[in-house]
């Protein structure tokens, strides 16, 4: 207990010295700005406001130069709320609004020095690393999730959907038109929505939530926004304004369709002198979308679009005790997913691998929000008799109050047959998987918020015994939940909570870390008043306990972090912490369980224990528009080797491995493991632009004093923008641990979303690695493709 006496005492300490910079509670609701009227103008622009009519659409050039604009709403007035707290703006900022039949039309006009503003050509959704505008409409005015739409001086568009509480999904593509112009007295930028492109909902008399803002980089990321935002209660959306007066909105049911056509021609390496070249392959699907309603949804996808102008970044997948999580690329998959996102991750659809058809109905009415998904999937892994999934995914959602919900969550998954031998033996068994469960949010005006989650899990599958150290075909039953409830105050945040799953649970439609666990945990948040002069903007202090058991009662892990953030003036940060704990292993989670029948899984003794301890550091500069720099380390002492060996450049080195040859039983111990990353962004141009990033994770074991593995990752990523819809890309990673190198190059035209021309060449090799189990020093290419991808948004309303 001598590290968490120390650490405690640290920490005491750390809030004493914390505690004389943060604000006293008796004067946390009062305006730090000095400027009284910012209260009354809150209530002001939260009444809600008409937009007006336009009879003729202005021309969509960035200028604001056509006559009309002066019949537009004007917002004014903007409030400094980044890092300033509700404080006078450092530019002036003018918003403009209207509306015709069919489209929303926004304007801004954004005084600064020709100079200082940062733009760049970048690719869709590249908008808000830099100066930009932005708009947030609540379309269905349930303070829960809005769309958040951006453009940068150059016109170029980044679109999402903010949920409160869960950040914003940046994957949501609007099809929109917008441009903008840079002048010697600051820069302007008009856009046009055409609300079939949104979800809302539609009828006089309806009111959207509403929020401008506008983001100046250079200035500590200064965020100015239009409707004052009080730091005192928890929330964002909730704060909004309102618009009305879209009353003669002309609802439209609008189908689109786009075809994808890929012709891909692949070769691989078969052996050690071989490289097979098959025929060029097609490839043609389709996804298409029906708006039954403007707040109702149907899309369906056939052979949808696997995403080939994107690759996973590469990670150390070596000494992981855990399967590693890879985000979804796939677009059909992506629009919309908000929906499906709960606290325990009981939908991923990368597990539908490889679907033929697909078919997803969702959207909201009245206080219900739904989500209905299916496929019929041709899994890549199938077996002989190539039987194929059926997939399937229901999702349900009330809202409650202002601010509060239920839900109701379940996922089907079916794949194969029962089949026999002529002797009665079972060839094939069909697996199938049930999740259902209940889930909810409660959330007060006072910043309390509590949430919970529940799921059961049916299945019909080979499940894993360790005191037979066999797998069994059965009927398994498991439960998995979630919970958190914390308390919200300006500056300061403190909750508990907690998760948990039992041994025999599966998702197979899902994401599972770990089982047969339950974890505790507390947590701490301290924040200091922003000070938007100061050389320290303002601080923050992040504290955490937490333990795990599982559920035999045997501990499993207990701990203790601490980190504390600040944030620089100049655009830069620094991140510092560290933390204290124990952890557990015990053979049965590996492998089998030593009985008087079998031997265990580990070496020795069955249950091994360690104190341990780390320490990180991170921290990031801006110097200027052309040049940032990132970077930090991390220090573990006493982390486990698991003893699975370093993949084949790095062989197993615990004693029982040494002594008795690498089929010995696994002989976890203790060593000290550190890493540290750089990554550099360079802009030579407005128009280009590359990355340059370096990972080093090296671990070195305890009692033998070898090396467990060290792994060196290096990335290169490039974009060269033509024009706004016309670039080329290049991206290369290479990995010392497994000797591979990956390049991606590729050539784009993206003029809209689902209107796009790509010419591509990836492939992978070996450099100092293993290549059909011999070491090769030499550069062989090992895989390649060459690929033509084309598809075409078709769009029709009636």
């Amino acid at each position: 207990m001598r590290y968490f006496s120390a650490l405690f005492c640290s920490l005491l300490l750390i809030l004493n010295v914390y505690s004389q910079t943060v604000i006293p509670t008796a004067s946390l609701n009062s305006d730090v700005s000095g400027n009284s009227s910012n209260t009354d103008l809150s209530k002001v622009k939260r009444e809600p406001f008409v937009v007006p009519k336009f009879d003729v659409s202005p021309v969509i050039d960035g200028k604001l130069d056509d006559e009309i604009w002066k019949n537009a709403k004007v917002l004014r007035d903007f409030i400094q709320t980044q890092p300033g707290d509700n404080i006078a703006p450092s530019k002036p900022t003018e918003g403009y609004l209207a509306y015709d039949e069919q489209n929303l039309y926004v304007a801004f006009k954004c005084w600064d020095e020709k100079d200082k503003i940062r733009a760049s050509l970048v690719q869709r959704d590249g908008a808000f690393g830099e100066d930009n505008v932005r708009i947030w409409l609540d379309t269905y005015d349930d303070q829960r999730r809005a769309y958040v739409i951006g453009v940068n001086p150059f016109g170029i568009q980044q679109d999402g959907i903010q949920t409160e509480g869960q950040g914003t999904d940046f994957n949501v593509d609007i099809l929109m038109e917008s441009k903008g112009v840079i002048e010697d007295w600051g820069w302007s930028v008009e856009l046009k929505i055409p609300f079939k492109s949104l979800r809302y909902t539609a009828g006089k008399g309806k009111f959207w939530g509403f929020n401008a803002a506008r983001n100046i980089d250079r200035l500590n990321d200064e965020l100015d926004s239009w409707v004052p935002v009080s730091r005192d209660l928890p929330g964002f959306i909730s704060k909004f304004g309102k618009l009305t007066g879209l009353d003669e909105i002309k609802s439209e049911r609008t189908f689109e369709i786009i075809p994808t056509f890929t012709v891909k021609e692949t070769g691989n390496l078969v052996s050690p002198s071989k490289f097979s070249n098959p025929p060029v392959e097609t490839d043609f699907g389709f996804t298409a979308k029906y708006q039954i309603t403007p707040n109702v949804t149907l899309d369906a996808a056939y052979n949808p679009d696997f995403a080939d102008t994107e690759a996973d970044a590469p990670v150390v997948e070596v000494n992981q005790r855990f399967e590693i999580f890879f985000s979804e690329k796939r677009p059909f998959f992506l629009e919309g997913f908000d929906i499906f996102n709960t606290p325990i991750r009981a939908v991923n659809t990368r597990r539908i691998q490889n679907p033929t058809v697909s078919l997803k109905l969702s959207g909201k009415v009245g206080k219900y929000s739904f989500g209905v998904l299916g496929a019929i999937d041709d899994p890549l892994n199938r077996n002989a008799f190539k039987d194929k999934r059926l997939d399937g995914i229901v999702r349900l959602k009330r809202d409650i109050g202002k601010n509060s919900n239920v839900g109701f969550l379940a996922t089907s998954y079916s794949f194969g047959k029962d089949r026999k031998n002529s002797s009665g033996q079972f060839i094939t068994r069909k697996i199938e998987n049930r999740v259902y469960g209940f889930d909810g949010k409660w959330k007060t005006t006072t910043g309390i918020e509590a949430r919970g989650q529940i799921l059961a899990s049916n299945s019909r599958r080979n499940f894993y015994n360790p005191s037979l150290n066999t797998n069994e075909f059965r009927t398994g039953n498991a439960l998995s939940y979630d919970y958190l409830i914390f308390r919200n105050k300006r500056n300061f945040t403190f909750g508990a909570g907690g998760r948990g799953t039992t041994k025999f649970f599966q998702a197979d439609l899902g994401f599972t870390n770990r089982r047969d666990t339950n974890q505790f945990f507390t947590f701490i948040e301290l924040g200091s008043e922003p000070k938007p002069k100061a050389f320290i903007i303002n601080k923050n202090l992040n504290s955490s306990f937490g333990i795990r058991h599982d559920f035999q009662g045997r501990l499993q892990s207990f701990g203790f972090e601490s980190n504390v953030n600040l944030n620089l003036r100049g655009n830069a940060g620094i991140n510092l912490g560290g933390s204290i704990s124990k952890e557990i292993l015990v053979e049965d989670e590996f492998g089998p369980k030593r009985n008087s029948t079998q031997t265990g899984a580990f070496f020795g003794d069955p249950r091994r224990s360690a104190n341990q301890s780390s320490f990180f550091a991170f921290g990031y500069k801006n110097f200027g528009k052309r040049f940032s720099l990132s970077g930090g380390g991390n220090l573990n002492l006493n982390n486990f080797d698991f003893d699975f060996g370093g993949g084949e450049k790095f062989d197993r080195i615990s004693p029982a491995a040494i002594a008795f040859g690498q089929f010995a039983p696994l002989d976890p111990g203790t060593g000290t493991e550190y890493s540290y990353e750089i990554e550099t962004e360079i802009k030579p141009t407005d128009k280009f632009n590359f990355e340059l990033g370096f990972t080093n994770n090296t671990f070195r074991r305890n009692d033998t004093k070898k090396l467990v593995f060290i792994s060196n990752i290096a990335t290169f990523r490039s974009t060269y923008q033509f024009s706004r819809f016309v670039n080329v890309k290049a991206r290369l990673d290479y990995n010392t641990l497994s000797g591979r190198l990956f390049g991606q190059y590729t050539f784009g035209w993206t003029p809209s979303p689902g209107k796009a021309f790509f010419v591509g060449y990836n492939d992978s090799a070996n450099y100092k690695g293993y290549v059909f189990d011999n070491y090769q020093k030499d550069y062989q290419q090992l895989n390649r493709t060459f690929f033509i991808k084309l598809s075409y948004l078709f769009r029709k309303s009636f």
